[in-house]
């Protein structure tokens, strides 16, 4: 029969928290004006489980990410109990049970201890399955459950607290159920100081993947290569990789707005759209910029490229407090439908940016903190020609600062880079 290995022999797992970013104390403060705000409701946050391990990296919901800091604990939740009666067991960690037999594959997981509880800044941890019993006791103490979790439409599944909750109101009359569903999207929406620091970490990182591209594009190179360029570029950089998926196109393939091919040629004579941002620590930046491939804009080119820059700015003056995202989109759709263009215009002109490429959005006024993406253009298939530049602006109290301002984006700027490509 073999012998069991002692706990005590196993290697040592990493922290659930990753170290140098967001502090622990951050985490705690997080949860607790959460806590204060439900205003003696009782509600929870799930982490989401765990998807094929061939598919990627499991990363957990974004609400638990930010209210806990831990990415490597799926099936894990986070309970809110407003109502217990002892102050420890009013924000609870639960986490998956031990399996020595998974743990084998996935990684060896910590027992609950007095260092684990420290290592997370929670007064108690528990396993998942004390979770129903935990659950059950808020609702009868308190009769009210509030859904964190996005609310989802008619045709999707119910978000995993609401699933949940109705399923305790069958067996706990006189329960309600409370839409608190944009209380962590306005939290998530405006940044604290450390997370500036990240943000600004990734748009150092995005800087040198662009200045990477401009240093090597010419006729003839490959969009694959100008893509592995930006990307190697983000990583020298010091950057995790990428925050989303990058969009590389040339020509007729700029016109494609979700274009990720990136196996065509780019051609002499057309622009190069490149939609990409690195992400640093788990927060995105999210760039684009508009090149032409042999280093020059044609008449026409420079013409539509100035109409699209000029509702950009226009945008960007047009963000400060106090005004929502439909006014800024506003300011740039005026440019461009004053110019002839307005067909050719058919997204948005930006969006929150955080932990996601698009992030919480609060649907408010814009506040000092938030970062959101300013991102208008002009596709025209007929000419083979798409233009869009986008860059990221921290909301400030007397209007915003331009976090990506430091890649070339007008006309002459980036004839300037170009022209000192070896």
């Amino acid at each position: 029969m073999p012998k069991l290995i002692p706990a005590s022999t196993l290697p040592a797992h990493p922290p659930l928290i990753r170290e140098g970013t967001i502090t622990l104390a951050e985490f705690v403060r997080r949860r607790e004006r959460v806590l204060t705000e439900l205003k003696g409701s009782s509600a929870v946050i799930f982490a989401g489980d765990q998807s094929a391990h061939l598919s990627g990296k499991w990363r957990p919901d974004l609400h638990f990410l930010y209210l806990t800091g831990i990415e490597t604990e799926p099936g894990a939740a986070v309970l809110f109990d407003p109502s217990h009666p002892s102050p420890k067991r009013r924000i609870v960690l639960f986490l998956r049970p031990l399996n020595p037999e998974s743990d084998r594959w996935e990684g060896y997981r910590d027992e609950i201890s007095t260092e684990l509880r420290a290592s997370t800044g929670f007064a108690t941890v528990m396993r998942t399955t004390m979770l129903p019993a935990a659950i059950a006791g808020a609702a009868r103490r308190t009769k009210r459950l509030s859904c964190l979790h996005p609310l989802s439409t008619h045709t999707a599944d119910v978000g995993p607290d609401l699933a949940i909750f109705r399923k305790v109101c069958e067996r706990t009359p006189g329960t309600a159920i409370e839409d608190r569903s944009m209380l962590l999207p306005a939290h998530r929406a405006c940044k604290s100081v450390q997370e500036l620091v990240l943000m600004k970490r990734a748009a150092a990182a995005t800087t040198a993947g662009y200045r990477a591209v401009l240093a090597m594009l010419r006729p003839g190179t490959g969009e694959q290569l100008v893509q592995r360029t930006i990307e190697t570029a983000y990583i020298g950089a010091g950057a995790e990789g990428t925050a989303y998926s990058s969009i590389v196109g040339c020509g007729i393939n700029a016109t494609i707005l979700h274009y990720d091919a990136n196996s065509g040629a780019c051609r002499a004579g057309e622009l190069l759209l490149i939609d990409s941002g690195a992400k640093f620590a788990g927060y995105a930046c999210d760039v684009t910029r508009t090149f032409p491939v042999d280093g020059r804009f044609t008449p026409e080119q420079r013409a539509i490229y100035e109409v699209v820059l000029k509702a950009q700015l226009a945008a960007m003056r047009a963000a400060r407090p106090g005004k929502f995202m439909w006014e800024v989109d506003t300011a740039a759709r005026d440019v461009i439908e004053a110019a002839g263009y307005g067909d050719h215009f058919p997204h948005g002109t930006g969006h929150q940016l955080g932990l996601h490429v698009h992030d919480a959005d609060p649907e408010t006024k814009l506040e000092p903190g938030m970062v959101i993406t300013i991102e208008p253009g002009i596709y025209i298939a007929a000419k083979n020609l798409g233009i869009r530049i986008e860059d990221d602006l921290l909301i400030t109290r007397t209007g915003n600062t331009n976090l990506t301002a430091a890649i070339p984006k007008t006309v002459a700027e980036i004839e300037r880079a170009m022209s000192k490509r070896a």
